[in-house]
């Protein structure tokens, strides 16, 4: 399995608070050991199918990870809230 970060999940980085910086970074890390080794998926990381290839990990209630997940392919492409998640799949 292959793992990609978009620029724009870097750029969507940036821009949150230092705290949640880092909580994403750990929520991208355990989110790619469970996905390229098949291990099990526990509630907290909150994994939801939203559309079509497109799929959401929550870090906490706030922030969001969105990944596209296409057979061997996984890229992540945003980081953010409930509302730049949906801001951005309405525009995709």
């Amino acid at each position: 399995m292959r793992f990609e970060f978009k620029p724009s999940f870097d750029r969507s980085i940036k821009q949150l608070p230092q705290r949640d910086k880092e909580g994403i970074k750990t929520a991208a890390i355990q989110l790619v050991d469970i996905l390229s080794h098949d291990r099990y998926i526990y509630k907290g990381i909150g994994l939801k199918r939203l559309r079509g290839n497109f799929w959401e990990a929550r870090k906490g209630i706030k922030v969001r990870i969105l990944f596209r997940w296409e057979g061997a392919l996984v890229e992540f492409v945003l980081a953010g809230n409930h509302d730049d998640i949906k801001k951005f799949l309405k525009n995709a």
